[in-house]
């Protein structure tokens, strides 16, 4: 017997030190495959970004998850995972492990159906972008957390587009209580559920994006949403907007475009009128308002309004101005029609870089008056978060067509030979300027006490991994952009700058550079519409002291429209091999059709 427990005995501790040694080489094999995680709780870094070509890999291999050693960072503030198609669930842990994090960004992987074991609770975070997954669902125990206690109780940004999302968790507002941004843009939703909009559900929502859904129906609660100031839900299937959207007090900006409105005045309004003249409409008890009489009485305003107008044509003091007037107008220019239209050669090292680019050349801006140079800026920026990803999808460049000199050349080049002169900096190689921009980059976390960083800092990490850097080179071998990171000083957009050279490229497919480009070419309509209807009031006014940009281009002529103003010309760019083969030419018959039924594409 004595014998027999000894011999126990000792196999038990064999088996321990076994298991121990096991472990041991776990732990050093997860140290080997995951050495941010070694060099993060090394230096007790509170930012974490996780990308590259190699994660896909080391995720594969810790079962679709992340790995467990990742939430034994209990300072990590900050945590990014993005572009890992390999990853289908956080896995357990996160809640228990970070309970610090502000921000989680998990964009642009392979995330669903649901979520298992949910996210929350987290009490500290913030902000949390789901974008680009394949989400379908987010039931209890499968979503963000528990609504009661909330499980985001602190959460103020919440980014679910690009997924598969069929309907909202009816609990949302109350495991969010404090939301101020919600973006579903690009989901399969066909309505809100009725929890998100009662009384003081979510008191402190400004902003809401619901484009390209399947929405049938917009609820009059929603004029229970108090602090909402921006509203988004083109590209739907709505056919009323409430009257009682107009008693939301702090709602400025509105976006109803690609819906098949019934009333068709409204239709057209929404296509081309500023928010205020909408919100007014409503309130008036437009179609869909709230009473038959106010309804009537609009109707008899309209009546005035129009007899007006006939009387001023016939004394010859004015012109109609409503349908025409609230259309978006664009001339397609074709390359057989062009004398002298510009090419860009591809070069084939840019196949394992960032293998596709679309161009087109947009005349007759006029970014002259007030802040329209502002506005066009801003406008790509938020092309930039949104639709381009954050620019890991696909980068915008725009350039001043004045100073491009064709053709144009798009090639890949090592760092230390890729010589440019960045927006705002002296003339730099791409090594010397990547270099800087990480200085500056970790000199910000250290100013402003936190690991997130602002500006080009925060596109550094798209081009981790890359032996060669794309380029775009002009004919006298001056490089004008360097996507994702910056353009050149040389074909900066000005002020006086009336024709532009657009670009797209992307590291993901062709169809994305044309549908970002078509999306680019809508915004710079709207802006120019705008533009000119405000030059107009200012020239009735007497303020306005000269006519604005043309077309700068003596072998262009165009006839105005008949509310005298000319449309934008979109001149067709060729991109073709060094050979001089056809890759893709921009627009195309199959370009710049899915736009709203406001816009006129003439070819």
């Amino acid at each position: 017997m004595v014998i027999s427990g000894s011999r126990r005995k000792c196999g038990a501790a064999l088996r321990k030190r076994r298991t121990g040694g096991a472990m041991a080489a776990a732990a050093m094999a997860v140290s080997e495959a995951w050495p941010e995680l070694e060099l993060a709780e090394r230096e007790r870094r509170r930012e974490l970004l996780l990308t590259g070509p190699g994660l896909e890999e080391r995720v594969k291999a810790a079962g679709g998850r992340l790995p467990p050693r990742l939430f034994t960072l209990p300072l990590l503030h900050y945590l990014e995972v993005s572009g890992c198609g390999s990853l289908r669930a956080p896995g357990p842990g996160l809640a228990q492990g970070l309970p610090q994090l502000h921000s989680l960004v998990l964009r642009r992987n392979a995330l669903g159906p649901g979520l298992s074991p949910e996210l929350g609770p987290l009490p500290a975070l913030r902000v949390l972008d789901l974008s680009g997954n394949a989400l379908e669902t987010l039931p209890p125990g499968e979503g963000l957390g528990p609504a009661e206690p909330p499980g985001l109780p602190q959460l103020q940004s919440l980014n679910l587009s690009g997924n598969r999302l069929r309907e909202l968790p009816a609990d949302l507002a109350r495991c969010a209580p404090r939301l101020q941004s919600l973006n579903l843009t690009g989901n399969r939703l066909d309505a809100f559920p009725p929890e998100l909009f009662r009384p003081g559900a979510l008191p402190l929502l400004s902003e809401l994006a619901a484009a390209d859904n399947c929405l049938r129906e917009l609820s009059p609660d929603i004029a229970h949403l108090a602090s909402l100031k921006t509203l988004d839900l083109s590209n739907n299937q709505l056919t009323e907007i409430p009257a009682e959207l107009a008693d939301c007090p702090k709602l400025k900006e509105i976006n109803f475009r690609g819906n098949r409105l019934r009333d068709k005045r409204l239709e057209k309004m929404v296509g081309g009128c500023q928010t205020k003249s909408i919100l007014e409409y409503l309130r008036a008890g437009g179609r869909g308002g709230r009473s038959k009489g106010r309804q009537e009485a609009s109707e008899k305003e309209d009546r005035k309004k129009r007899r007006e107008r006939k009387q001023h044509r016939e004394s010859g003091e004015g012109e109609e101005e409503v349908a025409d007037s609230a259309r978006l107008m664009l001339k397609v220019l074709h390359v057989s029609e062009n004398p002298t239209p510009l090419t860009v050669r591809v070069s084939p090292e840019v196949r394992d870089v960032r293998p596709y680019i679309v161009g087109a050349i947009v005349r007759g801006m006029d970014l002259q008056p007030g802040n329209a140079l502002r506005r066009f800026l801003n406008s790509q920026t938020k092309l930039h978060d949104d639709l381009c990803e954050k620019r890991t999808a696909a980068t915008i460049a725009t350039h001043d067509l004045q100073a491009v000199r064709g053709p144009l050349l798009y090639a890949a080049r090592p760092p230390e030979d890729l010589k440019i002169v960045p927006l705002g900096r002296k003339e730099a190689k791409a090594k010397e300027l990547v270099r800087q921009l990480q200085l500056e980059a970790e000199e910000q976390r250290k100013q402003k006490k936190r690991q997130s960083v602002s500006g080009l800092h925060r596109y550094l990490h798209l081009l981790d991994g890359k032996e060669n850097y794309p380029c775009l080179v002009d004919a006298e071998g001056d490089v004008i952009s360097f996507p994702p990171i910056t353009n050149s000083e040389k074909t900066k957009i000005k002020k006086t700058t009336c024709n532009l050279f657009l670009e797209v490229t992307s590291a993901t497919s062709l169809q994305l550079c044309k549908d970002i480009m078509d999306s680019l070419i809508l915004r710079m309509a709207e802006l120019s519409k705008s533009t000119s209807e405000n030059k107009e009031e200012d020239m009735l006014s007497g303020t306005e002291a000269d006519a604005g940009c043309g077309l700068s281009d003596p072998n262009l002529t165009l006839s105005s429209g008949k509310d005298g103003q000319c449309p934008l010309v979109v001149e067709q760019v060729r991109v073709v091999d060094l050979e001089g083969s056809l890759k893709v030419v921009y627009p195309s018959k199959t370009d710049l059709i899915t736009l709203p039924p406001h816009v006129t594409v003439v070819r």
